[in-house]
């Protein structure tokens, strides 16, 4: 499905997608450009991206690759104005740059909160604020961010489910402040997703991957661990002509409830 057009025009819509060298953020990436989105992929290091645009140019659609740490300012600036020169003015937003520093709450350092918060939070609040301006003057746009159900709370995750919960909440305060411009604001919360982060976390545990995943998909009630593809089709969703009176909200990809 291609959905560049809106009020009836040709209009060909430009995607930012930030952590989108890998995993969910590539999986994103690729949908939206299926979806006829140009797309600028976000990641610390740009040649990191080289996969996920060649994916896309391969497919027949437009990409750019681009270096930025999204915690910074002057990256963040330069990164969408950079993916206006080459692409044209964005007006879509996928928050989904993160890291991980897991501990429990006592073995916690200063630096493992203040990462984790910098990347996910600041990072989300840069990116936006960035992004807007050119969503505002269009009079339309889409902002997703990817939250978890570790908002919900999850051990050793203190900094991990304190961001992912304040995005819910950043989430619903873009929605309220931008509406009016025809912009929306969503935030995908993803269960256990089968990507490159859990695989360094099952090393962590000292347990083959494919136990890992297993273990984990007898507590899903679909029976299965989730793929990047799936939190991809939220996000087509989220960012369509077809969501334009859908804001506000966080859908739980998890396979089951959970909130």
């Amino acid at each position: 499905m291609t959905d560049g057009a809106a009020g009836g025009g040709a209009q060909e819509r430009v995607a930012i997608v930030t952590g989108g060298a890998r995993g969910i953020g590539a999986a994103i990436a690729r949908r939206l450009a299926a979806q006829g989105r140009a797309v600028a992929v976000v990641d610390l290091d740009e040649a990191s991206t080289a996969e996920t645009v060649q994916a896309v140019r391969d497919a027949g659609g437009r990409a750019t690759g681009i270096g930025a740490d999204v915690s910074r300012t002057e990256d963040v600036e330069a990164a969408v104005a950079r993916t206006a020169d080459e692409l044209g003015a964005p007006t879509i937003l996928v928050n989904n740059a993160g890291i991980l520093r897991d501990n429990l709450l006592f073995k916690m350092t200063d630096d493992d909160w203040d990462a984790v918060v910098a990347v996910h939070l600041r990072g989300a609040f840069l990116m936006s604020r960035a992004v807007q301006r050119h969503q505002v003057e269009a009079g339309w746009g889409r902002i997703v961010s990817l939250s978890s159900t570790s908002a919900l709370g999850n051990r050793g995750q203190a900094n991990y489910a304190a961001v992912k919960a304040g995005l819910q909440g950043f989430t619903k305060t873009l929605a309220i402040e931008l509406g009016r411009y025809g912009v929306t604001a969503n935030a995908i919360a993803p269960g256990f997703i089968a990507t490159d982060m859990l695989r360094a976390t099952a090393a962590r545990m000292k347990v083959s991957y494919e136990d890992f995943l297993a273990g984990a998909a007898k507590e899903i009630p679909v029976a299965r661990v989730g793929q990047p593809e799936d939190v991809a089709a939220a996000a087509a969703f989220f960012t369509s002509d077809e969501a334009a009176f859908v804001s506000g909200q966080v859908l739980y990809v998890a396979g089951g409830p959970k909130a």
